[in-house]
């Protein structure tokens, strides 16, 4: 399973990063090869500067080794190996009414000192951060989700989507990261879903991350915007980087089991800006997406 969804996530990459050059038309990702020292590395993919992409990552690593203690007293388990393998990117783009997004699909397993797998379980999603709520992108963004979560259970959208909105919250602001998508994690093997049905439905999700964003890119790239939104965007950019660096598990994985620093922090935004308790205008656009934020909806 591990081989196989490393090819898989290999492949993704490659299909996704020559879709983002396309539409960027101005710059291409830098690739970096790199080894960790304990066991295993991978690829990071940037692009920076470009005429959509300020910045952006999509990189894929599989790592393995001893299971550091910090994560065995996490996981409640001692002298424990494992693997570890996804692909994880973020994309901030330069225009404002285009929003941020975000997606992770990973694999995990655990052995024992025999190199018996012990446990193993897939986890991932895909969310969306806009700067300005338009509507029907998030409805296309959920459709999309749905879509891809309906060819295999249709209590799967309700539940992740739900588990998106809880887990993308940054707590001491008391509003959302974004608005959501899906979120699951901790996906093993039960009667009714073996580890090969949870493949077929993380690979269905992944392969539906270009349907869901690129439309939204294409659609709102070329829109005027003014110094005061782009303002708006790096101080919305900076509750971004708050929520990564306090609460999202992924980032604080990867420092507990010496990740490659460079790659961890690929998802933080190039320009931003924490202004003293600022607050929109009463009836502004502005004032609207926080609204959304604060209180998650459902948008299909």
């Amino acid at each position: 399973m591990k081989d196989k969804f490393y090819a898989y996530i290999q492949t993704l990459q490659d299909t996704i990063t020559s879709k983002l050059e396309e539409v960027d038309g101005a710059v291409k990702f830098q690739e970096d090869i790199w080894e960790r020292p304990e066991g295993g590395g991978g690829r990071t993919r940037v692009i920076e500067n470009g005429a959509v992409f300020e910045k952006g990552g999509v990189n894929i690593s599989g790592v393995h080794g001893a299971l550091p203690e910090s994560m065995q007293k996490y996981f409640g388990v001692k002298d424990a190996d494992f693997f570890a393998c996804g692909l994880s990117l973020v994309l901030h783009p330069k225009n404002p009414m285009v929003p941020t997004v975000h997606a992770n699909w990973r694999y995990f397993e655990m052995y024992d000192k025999e190199g018996t797998i012990v446990d193993q379980w897939f986890g991932g999603g895909q969310d969306l951060t806009p700067y300005y709520l338009f509507e029907e992108d998030a409805v296309h963004f959920h459709s999309t989700c749905k879509k891809a979560c309906d060819a295999h259970n249709p209590e799967f959208y309700s539940k992740y989507k739900k588990r998106c909105d809880e887990y993308f919250w940054n707590t001491h602001r008391d509003e959302g990261r974004g608005l959501g998508g899906l979120f699951f994690d901790y996906c093993k093997a039960t009667d009714e879903m073996q580890m090969q049905d949870w493949y077929n439905f993380v690979t269905k999700v992944g392969d539906s991350f270009l349907e869901a964003y690129v439309p939204i890119v294409i659609k709102n790239k070329e829109k005027a915007y003014t110094p005061e939104q782009r303002t708006w965007q790096e101080i919305r950019r900076g509750r971004y980087v708050e929520f990564n660096l306090v609460h999202d598990k992924g980032t604080l994985f990867g420092l507990k089991t010496n990740g490659r620093i460079e790659s961890i922090l690929m998802s933080l935004p190039p320009n931003v800006q924490w202004v003293y308790d600022h607050q929109p205008e009463k009836g502004s656009e502005e004032e609207k997406l926080l609204a959304v934020l604060k209180n998650p909806k459902d948008w299909i």
